[in-house]
């Protein structure tokens, strides 16, 4: 969980407190993967729901930011999918059930 927020912050440059990171493991005949995969018990997919509004530059570097944290963990990088859905800040209900475009973040999110 930390690889993943640790490539968070340094992509998308948000501020250290925001983490909200969740780890799900399914059991290996609960999962399905691609196949031809060396070790498929370490296939790894990430979801991410984020604010709309990052650069693709930015989307590239935590892509590879991700899959090299997750490296020195024995997780291969052609095991690790990614897949980032980006939600207008006005759908997010927030700190205190406001709408994310009326809330101060504390970071941009047009990086």
């Amino acid at each position: 969980m930390e690889a993943v927020h640790m490539a968070l912050r340094d992509a998308f440059k948000i501020v250290p407190g925001d983490k909200n990171v969740r780890l799900i493991v399914h059991e290996p005949h609960r999962f399905a993967y691609p196949p031809a995969r060396e070790n498929p018990d370490f296939y790894t997919h990430i979801s991410i729901d984020a604010f709309a509004g990052r650069s693709l530059d930015a989307k590239r570097n935590l892509y590879k930011a991700i899959v090299n944290n997750l490296e020195p963990l024995g997780i291969p990088k052609d095991h690790v999918k990614i897949l980032l859905r980006e939600i207008p800040k006005e759908n997010w209900g927030i700190r205190g059930g406001q709408a994310g475009c009326d809330v101060e973040l504390g970071f941009k999110v047009e990086v």
